[in-house]
């Protein structure tokens, strides 16, 4: 598989296609200045980024809407350039909730569709506008839900999914993996017992030998096996050098060595939610 800064998409099932590389532009809409989001994604356009991973639930995709809008206008880019992936919160799940869901999506970004809609996480809380309901106790109220989709998943050298990707590969599915430099080190929704993965030891040594960092051999991993990758960031120089991954490869060698870092570690566990009875994680403890 041939990838490029100037053209890097893979194919998918029914005839489209999706940039291997996007841009994740998850924030804490109280602790961003407003406008980070809106210039984070300008550079990434200008950086060569096609692919823009957004979510309601991060309260601003007015922002990616406007910066995209912006960048067409200028003649940088055409609508279809843009792979623009929304997603449903836990709190719509309801099947009469998806449509205004996203028809408010749409309006807050102003663009005619979005290219990929999915279920954020596979639990659902109650139906509502409020994004974490609790009741009076500060117990979290979740509600029941018949999920019939498919959602993105955890993918790392520390967390390989050997057995998940053979599979999607058998049936012609593409991975979006989330959290692929496994940084987030929030101790709310993430393990921090686990280990750092930047820190690793192989990975920093592989990237003195291409002159890279530790997370751009991490990225390159993931797309060298066909995996696309959405790190998130609004720091102006990682988000160029996140993009930088295209004129290098790992060796099979290199690939196997990455892949035997596998330790079955999951960094995102949503452990506040493990008592929700659709919590997807209890078979790995």
């Amino acid at each position: 598989m041939y990838l490029s800064a100037a053209y890097h998409r893979i194919p998918l099932s029914d005839g489209n296609s999706i940039p291997i590389i996007g841009l994740g532009t998850y924030s804490e809409p109280r602790l961003t200045p407003k406008g980070t989001c809106a210039r984070s994604v300008k550079i990434a356009i200008d950086t060569g980024y096609r692919h823009i991973d957004g979510a309601y639930l991060y309260q601003n995709e007015h922002e990616v809407g406007e910066a995209i809008r912006e960048k067409i206008a200028e003649g940088k880019v055409q609508r279809q350039d843009i792979f623009y992936c929304g997603k449903l919160w836990a709190t719509h799940h309801d099947p009469q909730m998806v449509r205004p869901t996203l028809e408010r999506t749409l309006k807050d970004l102003q663009l005619d569709y979005v290219d990929l809609y999915i279920i954020e996480i596979p639990m659902a809380f109650k139906p509502g506008d409020e994004f974490y309901p609790k009741d009076e106790n500060g117990k979290w109220l979740y509600h029941k839900s018949n999920l019939c989709a498919t959602w993105e998943v955890e993918c790392h050298p520390y967390f390989t999914q050997p057995k998940l990707l053979k599979f999607c590969q058998q049936h012609d599915i593409v991975i979006i993996a989330y959290s692929p430099l496994g940084t987030s080190r929030n101790p709310s929704w993430v393990n921090v017992s686990s280990p750092p993965l930047l820190k690793d030891a192989l990975l920093n040594s592989l990237g003195k030998k291409y002159n890279k960092t530790a997370a751009q051999v991490v990225l390159r991993f993931n797309i060298q096996r066909g995996v696309v990758v959405i790190p998130k960031s609004f720091n102006p120089e990682r988000i160029k050098e996140n993009f930088q991954i295209f004129d290098f490869s790992l060796t099979e060698e290199e690939m196997k060595d990455i892949e035997d870092l596998n330790k079955n570690v999951r960094f995102v566990e949503m452990l506040m939610w493990c008592d929700h009875p659709e919590y997807p994680f209890h078979d790995e403890y």
